[in-house]
Parts: C-alpha cells; sequence; structure tokens
C-alpha cells in the first residue's frame, strides 16, 4: 500500500511510474498535463500506447470483454488528439484507422489505468512497456530513487483501499442549525488523499437499536454553493433534520464527489451534460462506469462507532446492498427527496431511469 500511496502522488504530479507484471515492466504516465509521448517512448524503448478502459470504449461505439483496452499511438500525435481520444463525444467505427490496432490491456494496462482512477484523473494512462535496451538504465533509475516501482496486481486492487485499516483522527462538538447536539469524527484513509466525517447527531446511548442512518457523498457544487443543477444540498440538510426529528443517529459524509469520479471530472462531465448528455453518458465519454463510489469505508466507519443496525434514509438500492454485504442490518428504509426543479429534472430522471434510484413518487408529482 505505501508504494501504491507513493505512485499516486507521482502521478497527480505528471511523473511516470513503473508497473511490474512478472517479467515485463511498463512505463506509466497520466494523460493530464502531458504535452508530449515522446519523453515517455524515450526511456521506455519502445512504442507507446493509450489505455481507455471499457466504458470509454462503449462511448465510442466499440464493445470490449475486458476491462480496458489498449491502443497504439502514432510517433506524432498531439496532446489534442491525445485528449480527444480520451474525452471526445466523437464515435468513430470499430474500424475506424484511429483505433487500428486496439487489443486487450495486459495485466499492467489494466493496473495503470486503475491508478488514474484512484489518483481521481481522467481514467486513460499513456504507456510504453521497457525494452530490453532501456532496461538497465530504468533499472538504474528505480536504484537511485528517480522512478518508483509497483506491482501490478497492487495497482489494479488500490481501489478498494485498504479494508479495516481506517483511522479516527480527531472529533468536535459541532451545533448544527436543525440538531444543536451533534459531534464530528473525522476519519482517514490509509493513503491519507481522503477524509470522511461521521456527523454523529444526539446521544447514541438514546439512539434506537436500529440507528437512523444517511450515506451522503460530497458534492462541493450543491452542499456549500446550492447549485441547482441537483438535489443534494437538500437532501444533506433534510437528511439531518430527518435523522434529529427520529431521535438521533448518524451522517456519513463520504468524501466520494461526483458518485466517485472527482470534482474536476465531474466538472467535464457537467460540460458534457450542457452539450446534452445525461448523468450517466457522460461520465461514460470520460470512462467511468455508472457509479464510482466505493462503500467499504463507510462500513468501517459504522464498526468504528459499534454500529451494525441502521434504519437506512436513501433512494439508492445499492447503498442498502454495500451495507449487507458488509454486515451491515439494514432494517428499514426511509425515502429522502430534495425538491424537483426545471434545473434539475433531468438529472434526477436519469438516476431514476439509468441508476435505478427509487424516485418515483417525487418524479410522479411533477408530471
Amino acid at each position: 500500500m505505501y508504494q501504491i500511496e507513493r505512485a499516486i502522488f507521482d502521478i497527480r504530479r505528471g511523473f511516470p511510474v513503473v508497473i511490474n507484471a512478472g517479467k515485463q515492466r511498463l512505463l506509466v504516465q497520466a494523460l493530464e498535463g502531458s504535452e508530449s509521448i515522446d519523453a515517455l517512448a524515450q526511456l521506455a524503448g519502445s512504442p507507446p500506447s493509450l489505455v481507455l478502459t471499457r466504458h470509454r470504449l462503449a462511448a465510442i461505439g466499440v464493445a470490449v470483454t475486458a476491462e480496458a483496452a489498449s491502443l497504439p499511438l502514432a510517433a506524432n500525435i498531439g496532446a489534442g488528439e491525445l485528449h480527444r481520444l480520451a474525452t471526445s463525444e466523437d464515435q468513430p467505427s470499430a474500424g475506424s484507422e484511429r483505433l487500428k490496432g486496439l487489443k486487450p490491456a495486459a495485466l499492467a494496462e489494466v493496473g495503470a489505468v486503475t491508478l488514474m482512477r484512484r489518483a481521481l484523473l481522467i481514467p486513460a494512462a499513456l504507456c510504453a512497456f521497457v525494452s530490453e535496451k532501456a532496461a538497465a538504465d530504468i533499472e538504474q533509475q528505480l536504484a537511485e530513487g528517480r522512478l518508483l516501482a509497483v506491482n501490478a496486481k497492487d495497482a489494479q486492487q488500490c481501489l478498494s483501499g485498504v479494508p479495516g485499516m481506517l483511522k479516527r483522527v480527531s472529533e468536535a462538538h459541532i451545533p448544527l442549525e436543525e440538531a444543536a447536539d451533534s459531534r464530528f469524527v473525522l476519519f482517514r484513509e490509509p493513503d491519507g488523499l481522503r477524509e470522511h466525517v461521521a456527523v454523529v447527531i444526539g446521544k447514541p446511548e438514546e439512539w434506537e437499536a436500529a440507528v437512523p442512518l444517511r450515506m451522503h457523498s460530497a458534492c462541493l457544487t450543491g452542499d456549500l454553493f446550492a447549485s441547482l443543477r441537483c438535489d443534494c444540498g437538500e437532501q444533506l440538510r433534510n437528511a439531518v433534520k430527518d435523522i434529529q426529528a427520529m431521535g438521533g443517529g448518524v451522517l456519513l459524509y463520504l468524501a466520494q464527489e461526483g458518485r466517485g469520479i472527482g470534482l474536476a471530472n465531474k466538472l467535464r462531465a457537467y460540460t458534457l451534460q450542457d452539450g446534452g448528455l445525461d448523468t450517466v453518458d457522460a461520465d461514460q465519454v470520460l470512462g467511468f462506469g455508472d457509479d464510482e463510489r466505493q462503500y467499504s469505508v463507510a462500513v468501517d466507519m459504522l464498526s468504528a462507532l459499534k454500529i451494525d443496525q441502521v434504519q437506512l434514509l436513501t433512494n439508492n438500492p445499492l447503498k442498502m446492498d454495500a451495507l449487507r454485504q458488509g454486515g451491515i442490518e439494514v432494517v428499514s428504509r426511509q425515502a429522502l427527496y430534495g425538491s424537483v426543479t426545471d434545473h434539475n429534472q433531468r438529472y434526477l430522471n436519469a438516476k431514476a431511469t439509468r441508476g435505478g434510484h427509487l424516485l418515483d413518487d417525487v418524479l410522479s408529482s411533477q408530471r
């Protein structure tokens, strides 16, 4: 895990890292911030490729069964064309010249694109296998600490974090407008990238056996700035009110912006939505699945708070399933709505029809 953490920081800073898979070594760099592939190809001593997720390929009309596929790159390709391959809405046919040579990604290449997702970057990786001629130079740079190497299997598993290693860091009494007796408890993931907050409302000794619970994914635009594109901020405040009215419980405020794709990618998705795509299709164009969130961290937070039975405030069946798979008993579900407006109706319709969210009651009132 320590090497993966360091690799993520290097990747976010624009540095290449090495992924080892048996005797193969793959040199990997983020697409973001890359102006040229020349330096990567020269260092590896082999032609470069662009690794794209199956979601991205599906968005441009290419179906693959593998998690990712590798696309050989022309030597003179520019940054603009690279970004178009990774984020454009263009849909070339499967036999297009642009996609010539596309093949299922190797183990190390899948690990590369997984590292990009964990780093909250565009999920596309610039890669080049290290040639025999370049092997000695790469080995020397690794020995001198100028390059960092990680194992391909570790890279593939980095999205799940390290279950059971969440650290309880600090806490304080924070009176809220709708729940004056509230305590914020901060948890940090072992790689240090994400921090999550449990808002403990009321006195635990007075709670029901099945504790009222809301799992709320952070939404900077909605929660803080009251964006009209979503109902997140209203849901957040309604959750606090409801939990207070139910005698107290917990709101988990999870650092999972944009259904887990991060703020930068969420803003990219918003721009695509302005062009006519819905929220699911916009995420897919960028290379993401319908929902990139991982809820094992929520299970760890509940375990730290000694909670194993909940009354869940949600419209999302995936949250119920995730808690049950983590050993938390979901005794009941309570719907939690915001207002439907002209600005957010298309978003809510997509959540219901594409994401399976249970929003029929609130959406039917607008018909």
